[in-house]
């Protein structure tokens, strides 16, 4: 008897591990890269460019849905990503202007069309609720090995690029070099990688990997290697533990791991701050 439940046991662990494999690799992917973008945007201070960039992203997947394109082709993609393009070069030419228009204020201005935009377009679905519920929390849970290495090949291709690049990008987000190319650079990678996550992850996750990990790095650290490395290491530890918590209790798995992130996150806050 003991024998076969340790059998049992065994073989529940195993499709465990079986099935959270992909989510939980494609998951690390994502925070690699979000965290490097993270401290940047949480130094410029536009905190919600994500929002509005993954919202933005969203918009172009409706409309390419509503032209007949497949959810997940390749022209589905490049037209969401070209609506994330043009987005990212308004808000690098807003940003020279910042002297007189608070970029943030134009940030919020841009999540609000694209939001009530998708919201409209939602209307002429007949399951708008959702792929409104998929552009929110994401189908983390099922993705697939080769949609797992699609998003890697290029997230690699921009961290070659952000690595090559680093010194005037760092410039320009840490001592306020301002440079519409570099900016505009900047925020065309950061276009491209925030309309693979909200494919994959959903807007409100993507903002949770983005923003939580830079937050609670610059409490313990100063320095921006080390800040990169302790974002690096939490966000995969609360990535482990949000999508275990989403197996075990059957949540969706984009908004247990945004709960895990949020709640970890403001704790953090709290007790540096008692």
């Amino acid at each position: 008897m003991a024998s076969k439940t340790v059998r049992q046991a065994r073989c529940i662990v195993a499709d465990a591990i079986f099935f959270l494999a992909a989510p939980l690799v494609m998951a690390f992917v994502l925070a690699g890269i979000h965290c490097y973008f993270g401290l940047h945007v949480l130094q410029r201070g536009v905190i919600f460019i994500d929002l509005s960039l993954a919202q933005v992203a969203a918009l172009g997947t409706v409309v390419a849905f509503l032209s007949g394109k497949e959810h997940d082709s390749l022209s589905s993609y490049l037209t969401s990503l070209s609506f994330t393009l043009v987005a990212a070069l308004f808000l690098s030419w807003i940003n020279h202007y910042n002297k007189k228009i608070s970029q943030e204020a134009v940030i919020g201005i841009l999540y609000a069309l694209a939001s009530a935009s998708v919201i409209i377009l939602l209307d002429f679905l007949s399951h708008g609720a959702e792929h409104l519920k998929s552009a929110l929390v994401g189908q983390l849970l099922w993705v697939t090995w080769p949609m797992v290495i699609k998003t890697t090949l290029i997230y690699m291709i921009v961290g070659i690029l952000l690595w090559f690049f680093r010194k005037p990008l760092l410039e320009a987000s840490f001592k306020e070099t301002k440079h519409w190319t570099w900016d505009f650079l900047f925020y065309s990678l950061f276009a491209i990688v925030i309309t693979s996550s909200v494919h994959v992850a959903g807007v409100l996750l993507v903002f949770s990997l983005l923003i939580v990990p830079a937050l609670v790095s610059s409490l313990f650290e100063y320095k921006f290697s080390r800040r990169l490395l302790f974002s690096w290491i939490f966000s995969m530890t609360l990535c482990c533990l949000g999508i275990l918590s989403s197996y075990l209790l059957d949540w969706p798995a984009g908004a247990s791991l945004v709960i895990v992130f949020s709640t970890i996150g403001l704790t953090s806050v709290a007790l540096k701050k008692i």
